[in-house]
């Protein structure tokens, strides 16, 4: 039996990130709770609770990762790794939420529209800019591992949003204070939370299929059992198993049945090589055996992708 913890593609450090993005969006809040208050806009005292949703995001987001790299222990062999996921799920619940409330309040504004939408339109717009510009570079600080890792996408994502939804807020602020269109702002709520949607349902999707031990989804089941097959002295493939520990690790498990005898260590570590490198699979558990462990386990598996995983 083979078993390889790789750990070469550590994921990104982003603890700077995360601080930074705190710090900034708490800044924010406070600016945008004052001006809300000040000048009794409904608008931004609830874009400001929004925004502190975003706070608690980013927090979960960074305890997840701080999670992950405990060390395991006997009772948690794994570790706290799943924690990414959970994070990234939350977070994707987060956003829909929040559109679903950005969705609602649009529709009241489009049947009773504000009279502050042009009375402080100017405000609301600075303030928004604001908004731009925090919410971008919170965003950018995510960007580096935004494809690779799910939790880190969840809080790209999340920032890169409320970007969309602040530069939306500018640009019918300012045709609504040049054309008197109060109309205009709940319609371009409505828009940008349709396409803040289709991102996150997605993400959301995602982080819910890894959630119940689904194959991720830059991994061909197919693929990676056909590379152990075509491995010199394997007859068959028994068990095969493939799962995020993380949302950037990846696990795999499975029975090789060599009926020539088991494999040695230098045969188990080209296998495991050569999954890390093509399928950047990091935890490998490899058994070989002359004979199939389990009658029920011997027939050979069809070709369907989804049949792979016994």
């Amino acid at each position: 039996m083979s078993t390889d913890h790789n750990h070469d593609h550590a994921p990104t450090e982003f603890n700077r990130a995360f601080a930074i993005g705190i710090a900034l969006n708490i800044m924010f809040v406070a600016i945008e709770a004052f001006y809300g208050w000040r000048i009794n806009s409904l608008a931004l005292l609830a874009d400001a609770g929004h925004n502190l949703s975003d706070v608690a995001g980013l927090v979960l987001a960074w305890g997840a990762a701080l999670a992950s790299r405990l060390r395991p222990n006997p009772r948690h062999t794994y570790g706290w790794q799943r924690g990414t996921i959970l994070a990234a799920f939350a977070n994707a619940l987060l956003l829909l939420m929040a559109m679903g409330a950005l969705v609602w309040e649009a529709v009241g504004r489009i049947t009773s529209p504000d009279p502050l939408a042009s009375a402080e339109g100017a405000t609301i717009m600075v303030v928004a800019g604001i908004g731009i510009v925090v919410n971008t570079i919170t965003a950018l600080l995510f960007m580096q591992d935004g494809k690779s890792d799910l939790n880190i996408r969840g809080a790209f994502l999340h920032m890169a949003a409320d970007a969309l939804v602040s530069a939306g807020v500018v640009v019918a602020g300012a045709l609504t204070l040049w054309m008197g269109w109060v109309w205009l702002d709940p319609v371009a709520s409505l828009l940008i939370a349709a396409v803040i949607l289709v991102g996150t349902g997605n993400l959301f999707k995602q982080a819910l299929h890894l959630l119940f031990d689904g194959v991720p989804d830059n991994i061909d089941p197919k693929a990676v059992h056909d590379c152990l097959a075509n491995q010199p002295g394997v007859s068959r493939v028994n068990d095969l198993h493939i799962w995020a520990m993380s949302t950037n690790r990846i696990a795999l498990t499975a029975h090789l049945v060599m009926p020539e005898g088991p494999a040695d260590d230098a045969f188990l570590q080209k296998v495991t090589e050569q999954l890390h490198r093509e399928f950047d699979i990091t935890h490998v558990t490899l058994q070989t055996v002359k004979t199939p462990a389990f009658p029920m386990c011997s027939e050979p598996r069809q070709a369907k992708a989804h049949e792979i995983a016994s």
